[in-house]
């Protein structure tokens, strides 16, 4: 999801038609802010626009993912020069209208300004995401034509997490298609302390497609639904009722939030750089896709090095198949958890798994089932032990003598009570002091 942006354009630029722009607007790149963009109005007014977050990622970072380090190289073979060439505003009109899309990719400045960045500074991060595309793709399209979606939906995790599986978002959104905590529980994927199925390329990808599915069921309107995608559907109810009922994307623009102004826009263009991308002289790396894969079921805990350790193989190879475990430990005792591997690890699993479930298991599963309570040094315990024999040596004296004594009741004699009490009025005058037979109610006489 896109962070804060501060984003406000004129509402000539806004509600003027999408292939002729009115407004003479200049846009220029913000020197001090590689992530902004600056735009002057006719009328010398500046305004803001931020990128997504996802385009403001380090190119190192996506490259040292370890599908890129095992998989992903430069293409020795595209000779293409390192530079953008500039075309006229009626040449990406067209190559926008010639994109066999359901949903509109219409042209205007902003479009083009987004377009820019894709092909000048980040070129070389779509590189990395056109390799990484041949990995991600056909999850993408099973999941969005599962739900009979339009395919260019495709490109949303460009946008969202420069392909990166484990992007994590400045306001907490993860994963490929950056599901915030509550979407992603509402729509079926597990987030605990182990898990975060968001992470997961095919759970959070059919996750996705379900929900954006949902979406087009409120809007009808497929750049509404990529917009409620970014900032939810109640912001877009707001903004729809903020322009009288009207449900144009580029109508209601002035009253979304300022994050999702650009999001249409940075779509359009990641549409537009994955498809001419030779256009603008970027060379995809190349890709070596993984060889097939297996999975194995536990209903025990066990850890990703424990795996590694016993079966010889890459720790780092086992996260990257298996992103959703986010502290390496598979919680199969929670529930009865998939590991994904090699299909030859996988039989060798089978086999080994006693000795990989054992193998430095008092390191690993540092839980503990029960604990014993210390005993006491030997000499507090004795002296603890002299305080409670006094203690209850006292209880019981006191004791004794309550259960000697009764309170004289209204109306008592002292001929009642030694009735009562098995003795004689003799014997309570002796013991109490009594002279006479005068006793009065509320008193403890002794009895015995």
């Amino acid at each position: 999801m896109i962070t804060t942006k501060r984003i406000l354009l004129l509402a000539a630029l806004l509600l003027s038609g999408m292939t002729n722009m009115q407004a003479q607007i200049e846009i220029e790149e913000n020197e001090e802010d590689e992530d902004e963009i600056i735009m002057t109005d006719e009328e010398g007014d500046e305004e803001e626009i931020d990128f997504p977050e996802a385009m403001t990622y380090d190119l190192d970072t996506l490259l040292n993912l370890y599908m890129s380090k095992a998989y992903l190289t430069p293409d020795e073979n595209c000779h293409m020069k390192d530079e953008n060439p500039v075309f006229p505003k009626e040449v990406y009109v067209e190559r926008l209208r010639r994109m066999p899309t359901i949903m509109e990719m219409p042209y205007n400045e902003v479009v083009q300004t987004f377009i820019d960045r894709y092909t000048g500074r980040l070129r070389h991060s779509i590189s990395f995401m056109l390799g990484a595309s041949n990995f991600f793709m056909p999850v993408f399209e099973e999941a969005l034509e599962a739900y009979q979606l339009p395919l260019e939906l495709k490109y949303l995790p460009v946008i969202e997490s420069a392909l990166k599986p484990n992007a994590v978002s400045r306001v907490g959104a993860t994963g490929l298609w950056q599901f915030m905590l509550t979407t992603a529980r509402d729509y079926g994927l597990t987030v605990n302390n182990y898990v975060d199925e968001r992470r997961d390329p095919v759970k959070s990808s059919y996750a996705a497609a379900r929900y954006l599915s949902d979406l087009y069921k409120v809007f009808g309107d497929w750049s509404l639904v990529i917009a409620a995608y970014n900032c939810g559907p109640a912001n877009i109810n707001k903004a729809i009722h903020r322009a009288n009922g009207e449900k144009d994307y580029w109508k209601i623009y002035p009253y979304l939030p300022r994050e999702t102004r650009g999001y249409v826009p940075a779509f359009i263009a990641a549409n537009y750089v994955m498809n001419y991308y030779c256009e603008h002289n970027i060379c995809p790396m190349r890709s070596q896709l993984p060889e097939k894969t297996d999975t194995v079921v536990v209903s025990q805990n066990v850890h990703l090095a424990q795996i590694a350790a016993v079966l010889g193989c890459d720790v780092e190879q086992l996260r990257s198949l298996n992103p959703s475990y986010r502290r390496d430990m598979v919680p199969g005792l929670t529930a009865p958890s998939a590991i994904r591997m090699l299909p030859t690890d996988a039989v060798r699993f089978i086999d080994l798994q006693d000795s990989i479930f054992n193998y430095n298991a008092d390191k690993y599963m540092t839980k503990r089932d029960e604990v014993e309570i210390n005993d006491v040094p030997t000499f507090v315990s004795k002296q603890a032990k002299a305080k409670r024999r006094t203690s209850r040596s006292a209880r019981r004296r006191k004791a004794a003598r309550g259960a000697g004594q009764v309170t004289v009741r209204k109306g008592d004699t002292l001929g009642a009570i030694a009735k009562r009490n098995g003795t004689t009025v003799a014997r309570l005058r002796q013991l109490n002091g009594i002279r006479g037979n005068n006793i009065r109610a509320g008193k403890k006489i002794r009895v015995k």
